[in-house]
């Protein structure tokens, strides 16, 4: 079962790129490339849920395989499609 704080946004930047293994100014680099989209609160703070740093730890894989942050995203989004059909794909064999 899925852990409903995962996607819970509570790390600011620092604490987040502590945790991915790198500094923010990668962080913001990944944001600008639309690898990593965090929460803002109303004064424009950047907070990083679980998902989010685990999303980042992902993205300096990639990276340290050699893929740039165009590669980066095309297999990110390769990885999400996959994931969403598989849901599909057990929720079909569920339901019959």
């Amino acid at each position: 079962m899925p852990d409903p704080t995962r996607d819970r946004p509570v790390f600011g930047i620092a604490v987040a790129a502590e945790l991915a293994g790198t500094g923010p100014q990668n962080l913001r680099a990944y944001e600008r490339a639309g690898l990593v989209r965090p929460a803002r609160t109303e004064g424009g703070t950047r907070r990083y849920s679980q998902d989010d740093v685990d999303r980042l730890r992902r993205v300096s894989e990639l990276m340290d395989a050699g893929l740039n942050l165009a590669g980066v995203a095309m297999v990110l989004d390769l990885q999400d499609q996959n994931r969403k059909l598989r849901g599909r794909l057990e929720q079909r064999r569920r339901d019959d």
